[in-house]
């Protein structure tokens, strides 16, 4: 009979116990240690709060008096705890020295149930064993877990140059022992060859690029198959743009050779900086301009006009902290040569080469005509032709088999990849016999009318001066002789008395 009654008597020592174990007084606890893993400098969430169960029945409590006291015994739970923060029933909020400002909870998601706990920036020494102990009404909780530190660290430290090598450090305070460990960059796994190599928890990067720059994640693996993992944001001073570039200028223009850093180094506080442009021109080394902390990190060389003679590879060396990084350009050049020297004639063949220094093999050329000569009475007028009637022709020559005047004004050759526009020269085109009216044309007429008003005038004058001299070398040299009469001959001086009688006679 006893044995009979014994199961029963088991039963209701459980049921006491449990009872007991959920009775209002007793600390309910968060099951399981958790281990929360943060960087230097980061914020750090330490997770407290109530289950979704736990939160349905005691809703009404949160509404009461809440009080909530944080701890940290170190890096060992065995160390005697030291106060964080604490939030009395009153509202009062207590916070040690060391954790001001950096720690605070959410008061207003107490009522949510989340009592977690907000640092922020994180230290180094803040990892260690935390205790959270929530009283709500008559409810007491206890939430515990590990704050351990994983960092990655850059030697040297501060801005980092171009070519200058580098180690990226990977540290934990994970008790286990350390099995793995792998590196990526930009979310891509680092194979550990050529210029990186692994070894002692580091990886070593020779020779560093600016393409190097953005986030490195250390991966650590430890004996126990936690994971741990942390990121560091590299930041590398070098050039910006692409490693060899290629600037495109027609001939007589002017243009700019950039030589820019990817940063501004006086925003770090590097005021030293000085860079140099040289070129190897006959074999011999031409200084082309010196300059000293450039304006936002820009050391561009200008040139005014640029001639066939200046095509060539330019190199723009930089000084920063004693060591120099080098940037080659290249300036090619284009021009465009006419088969036909001077004048065009009406009807002829005329090619019009485009030519370029320096080509990489993979441009195309393309030709067009920017503005033609549309006829305007008997003159022609350089118009802008618009793009929905503009001429093209591809390649690197423009034949015109016979020379028109609508082939009259600008032509423009350009060079293209797959990259876009690269650059373009243009090219006027002029014809024997064709007169362009342009801004000009007024004043050139103005000027024609008056040179043959001028010539008219001359040619007036001319006659009449002739008129003048000839009155005047035809008229007598002795004016008083004018007035002299011509004596009769005797024979003619019979015949007059005769005639002379005869008259009398017919008058009687």
């Amino acid at each position: 009979m006893t044995l009979a009654f014994m199961p029963l008597s088991l039963a209701l020592m459980l049921l006491v116990n449990n009872a007991s174990s959920t009775s209002p007084g007793a600390a309910k606890e968060q099951r399981g240690e958790q281990r929360v893993w943060a960087k230097v400098g980061d914020l750090v969430v330490l997770p407290c709060h109530l289950s979704p169960q736990e939160l349905q029945s005691s809703w009404k409590q949160l509404y009461e008096k809440t009080a909530v006291r944080w701890e940290r015994h170190g890096e060992s739970s065995h160390k005697e705890p030291h106060m964080v923060l604490e939030v009395e029933y009153s509202g009062l909020l207590k916070t040690a020295r060391s954790m001001m400002p950096r720690a605070s909870v959410r008061e207003t998601s107490f009522r949510q149930g989340d009592f977690s706990l907000w640092i922020e920036p994180l230290r180094n020494d803040d990892a260690g064993h935390y205790e959270a102990l929530v009283r709500y009404g008559k409810e007491t909780r206890r939430c515990q877990l590990e704050l351990g530190m994983v960092t990655v660290t850059v030697n040297p430290p501060g801005l980092l140059v171009e070519t200058e090598p580098l180690l990226l450090l990977c540290n934990s305070s994970h008790p286990a022992k350390l099995v793995g460990m792998r590196w990526f960059h930009n979310g891509s796994l680092v194979p550990v060859s050529g210029r990186f190599r692994s070894r002692d928890g580091a990886l070593s990067i020779s020779r560093p690029t600016v393409s190097d720059s953005g986030p490195w994640s250390c991966e650590l693996t430890y004996s126990n198959d936690e994971k741990v993992s942390a990121t560091f944001n590299l930041q590398i001073l070098g050039f910006a743009g692409p490693a060899s570039p290629v600037v495109y200028a027609a001939v007589g223009s002017a243009t700019n050779l950039p030589c820019l850093l990817n940063r501004d180094p006086s925003a770090s506080g590097i005021l030293a900086v000085s860079a140099h442009w040289s070129r190897l021109a006959g074999g011999d080394l031409e200084i082309r301009g010196i300059s000293r902390n450039g304006s936002n990190g820009s050391f561009t060389l200008h040139l005014p006009e640029v001639g066939p003679g200046d095509a060539g590879q330019y190199c723009c060396a930089v000084s920063i902290h004693g060591t120099t990084i080098t940037r080659d350009v290249t300036l090619a050049v284009m021009t465009v040569t006419p088969s036909i020297k001077g004048p065009v004639a009406e009807g002829s063949r005329l090619l019009l080469i485009c030519s370029l220094t320096h080509p990489r093999g993979h441009e195309h050329f393309q030709w067009r005509q920017l503005s033609s000569g549309l006829s305007n009475g008997s003159s022609f007028e350089a118009t802008p032709r618009s793009p929905g009637v503009q001429r093209y022709y591809l390649g690197s020559t423009l034949e015109l088999t016979r020379v028109s005047q609508e082939d009259i004004g600008t032509w423009e050759c350009s060079v293209h990849s797959s990259e876009g526009r690269l650059g373009a020269v243009e090219y006027e085109l002029y014809i024997t016999g064709a007169q362009l009216s342009g801004p000009h044309t007024i004043l050139d007429g103005q000027v024609s009318f008056g040179l043959i008003l001028v010539l008219f005038l001359l040619l007036v004058a001319s006659i009449l001066a002739l008129v003048l001299r000839n009155q005047r070398i035809f008229s007598p040299a002795f004016p008083a002789l004018e007035r002299v009469v011509t004596a009769p001959t005797p024979g003619n001086a019979v015949k007059d008395e005769g005639q002379e009688g005869k008259s009398l006679q017919t008058e009687c």
